[in-house]
């Protein structure tokens, strides 16, 4: 049996966009605003409280972890909002997900909260094929940290599976993570292109998910 563990946001929803009006949203108010290129190459693997702090430290706030938590309260209502009035998957998201279900276990290791990620699983009717979810909500640390993959490599055992695991990333920075972890990472090139991914330490790119075949995710 081979696990796969898939991120979340940007690798089976595009959802990237939408995090980002919504982070603009709760911004509004200090006079912050993240541009798509700076949430690109700086922000995106965060969770949600890592965006916050990043952005109050880039315009020179002092950081104040009270108004951190109050932003990311802020940000939640909307995001959803959006992300239901918005909800895409990216093609191929739901056959792959099936797909590596039948090869093994499936795990989502995601910086987005736990309500987001089952929201987006019942749309796909997808909850059944995933056994375990890690989310901001219980993670330790947020990508690029390890700890991420660190959480799912202990739920996988607590499973009982001690065989091969792939991870599927869109984001240097999971790629760097699931790297940390000493888990092999394929990447899927929805955000940045093939020759960044590969620096980063991907074993393998492919342009789209249905370039991911079993081949190449077990070859990595």
């Amino acid at each position: 049996m081979y696990a796969t563990l898939f991120d979340f946001d940007g690798v089976l929803v595009d959802s990237e966009p939408v995090h980002l009006a919504a982070f603009n949203d709760a911004l509004s108010g200090l006079g912050i605003r993240i541009s798509a290129q700076a949430y690109a190459e700086h922000y995106l693997c965060l969770d949600d409280a890592g965006v916050f702090r990043e952005a109050l430290s880039r315009a020179r706030f002092t950081l104040d972890e009270e108004q951190v938590r109050a932003l990311v309260a802020a940000k939640a209502p909307r995001f959803m909002e959006r992300f239901e009035a918005s909800f895409r998957v990216f093609p191929g998201a739901r056959e792959l997900v099936l797909r590596r279900a039948a090869r093994g276990p499936v795990g989502i290791v995601s910086g987005a909260f736990a309500r987001e990620i089952e929201f987006a699983l019942d749309k796909m009717a997808l909850r059944d094929a995933v056994g375990f979810i890690v989310s901001a909500d219980g993670a330790a640390a947020s990508k690029p940290d390890p700890a991420p993959y660190l959480a799912a490599l202990a739920a996988l055992s607590r499973a009982g599976h001690g065989g091969p695991v792939v991870a599927i990333e869109d984001s240097l920075g999971g790629v760097a993570s699931a790297r940390a972890a000493n888990v092999p990472c394929v990447a899927v090139a929805h955000a940045y292109p093939r020759e960044a991914l590969l620096a980063a330490g991907a074993k393998a790119v492919g342009p789209s998910l249905d370039a991911l075949t079993d081949a190449l995710l077990e070859g990595a």
